[in-house]
Order: structure tokens, then sequence, then C-alpha cells
């Protein structure tokens, strides 16, 4: 029992060390992104957890600039890729040349792409053939690339922030599940109210506008991440995330309305990244562990690009928000 004790008192001590980190990285992010709240919660919660996210929104409500801030703030180097109809794995990943030495040798030299960055904005990831998006499936998981059959790490720590327009559909092409799924959560970016939008006019038309500073490194960051690994769990918090994933799929569901209305529903890293995310949302909020308030929070941007909707559903107008939200209902 002293051990137990003992751990978590160090695992508190860490925690209090890093509140106010992570709460001056919130608000240097709040400098920049106004009224976007959730949406900055929600990412950092994501890149705290060690994950990837998928931002769907408009263009305009400052995607691209969250990216560039968040990789500002947390001191981390970050590039960007536009990804079009003509994009081709090699322009993500690299490539190999081959050239001649001065003694006449000739041999092949890697050139690294893009990806070798620890955060990468892959802009308007729809728009690149699926061939071409496949590219980021084993960064995305593995951390490395294999190139010729030759194996390149990449920098640690190394997050993906995808962005994707909900309404231009012609040109496009949709993302397979296997890399929806390496996603830990999708991040939907609403319209600012009326009040943002004139602060927005105000402070961003001007000669002069705030600069971003780092606040953390990329130590700090990977030291976070490990420590949001290591927050204990309550069984009550597991079970409530089982029951949560697999009700959310049609075979095993008690649920009339999934089994009707739902295709197929999420995998095991669905509960993987459920529990990541609910650690690193107690840790940006100052607490030992999660909860399962933070489940409830989490569910439905961890859940609803793991699941799609029957046809049934579209001509119903059942949304998949409606449908995660029905099972959450009985948590209270």
């Amino acid at each position: 029992m002293e051990k137990i004790h003992t751990t978590e008192d160090r695992i508190l001590e860490q925690v209090d060390k890093l509140s106010e980190k992570l709460h001056e990285t919130k608000s240097a992010i709040a400098e920049q992104i106004f009224g976007q709240e959730d949406v900055v919660s929600l990412t950092l919660t994501t890149v705290l957890a060690g994950g990837h996210a998928l931002l769907i929104g408009v263009p305009g409500l400052a995607k691209t600039r969250l990216v560039e801030t968040l990789g500002t703030v947390l001191g981390m180097n970050n590039k960007r890729i536009q990804f079009t109809p003509d994009l081709m794995p090699a322009d993500i990943l690299g490539s190999e040349i081959l050239e001649t030495a001065e003694d006449g040798k000739r041999h092949f030299r890697f050139l690294k792409g893009p990806i070798f960055t620890q955060l990468l904005m892959a802009d308007e990831i729809n728009r690149a053939s699926p061939r071409t998006q496949s590219a980021l499936l084993q960064a995305m998981q593995e951390q490395f690339v294999t190139i010729a059959g030759e194996e390149h790490a990449l920098p640690a720590p190394f997050h993906v922030l995808a962005t994707q327009n909900p309404i231009e559909q012609e040109g496009t092409y949709p993302l397979p599940e296997a890399q929806l799924d390496r996603f830990l959560m999708q991040v939907n970016v609403g319209y600012p109210d009326e009040q943002t939008e004139r602060r927005i006019l105000l402070e961003t038309t001007g000669n002069e506008q705030a600069v971003s500073k780092p606040v953390l490194t990329p130590a700090e960051l990977m030291e976070a991440q490990k420590l949001v690994r290591s927050m204990p769990v309550s069984d009550q918090v597991i079970e409530a995330i089982l029951r949560l994933v697999r009700s959310a799929r049609p075979t095993e569901s008690d649920s009339d309305l999934i089994q009707e209305y739902v295709s197929w529903g999420p995998g095991p890293r669905a509960s993987q990244a459920l529990i990541l995310a609910a650690r690193a949302k107690a840790l940006l909020e100052n607490r030992l562990s999660p909860s399962i308030d933070d489940v409830k929070d989490l569910a439905i941007p961890v859940l609803r690009h793991r699941m799609a909707l029957s046809y049934s559903a579209r001509a119903e107008n059942i949304s998949i928000e409606q449908a995660i939200g029905s099972l959450l209902e009985p948590m209270g």
C-alpha cells in the first residue's frame, strides 16, 4: 500500500508542476485563436495524449493559424503540406536520388520529405488520392517510414494535424477508414459568435498583431505525454469506456437506434484513444485522474469518425452525434 501512495504522490507532484505551464500554454494559444476554446482544448488534449487530430471546418476559421500557433507555443518545428490531386507519396515522404561521387562511384542518397518534422499540417487532406493519403498511415501509427525497404525514424514528438473542408466535395477523395482510425479525435470547427467575430475584425486587420512565443519545449511535452500514460484510472471509468465503445457496435449493442442506423462501429483503438484523451483532459484541468464526465465530454470527438451511418439514417436525417448521444444518456 505504501508503494501505491508514493506513486500517486509523485504523479500528483508532477501534475501540479505542469499545471502552470499548461495554463500558460492555453492562454498563449487563446491570444491568437479567438472564441474557439473547445477547439483549442480538444486539439491540445490530442497532442498531450500523443495523438493526431482531424480538424473539419469551412475555410477562414483559423485552422491553419491554430496549427502554426500550436507549433510555436509547444516549441515544435512544423511544416505544412497542401494536399492536391497531383500530390504523390514521394512529395510527402521523400525519395532516393542517384548521385555520382568524385571517384565515379554511384550511390543512392535519401532526401527527406516534409513529413520529417515534429508537427505536420496536412491541409485539405481529402484532396489527395487514396494512394497519397495512405503514405501517412505508417508514419502516424509507427513513427517511422519505410523507403526502398529501409526504415527512417521520424522526429519525436511527431503529430499530424489534418484539415478538411466539409462543404466542397468536388475533386476530393473520402479518407479510408483505416486512416480515419489513426486520428485520435475529429474536431469540428464552427463559426465564431458575433462578439468573437467583432474581436477578430478589430485585432487581425491592423498593423500590429500578437506574436506567439514558446512556452513548452519538445522535451517538456514528451514528459507531459509520458505523465498522461502514468495517470491512474478508476475501474468505474474503465468500465464506462468499455460499455460505451462496445455499445456503439451494431453487432453488440442493445440500442435499437445503433442497430438500425449504424453500419459499423468503433474498434479497440477507440477505447485506447478515449482513455488517453480522458487522462490528458484531466491533466489539462490539474486533476490526478479522469472521471466519467471526461469520458462523456470526449465521446463524440473520439468516436464520430470511427462509426458509419446506414442509408436509412441518412434518409431520416439521423446524425452520428445523435447516435452517440443516445449512448451517453444512460451514463447520467
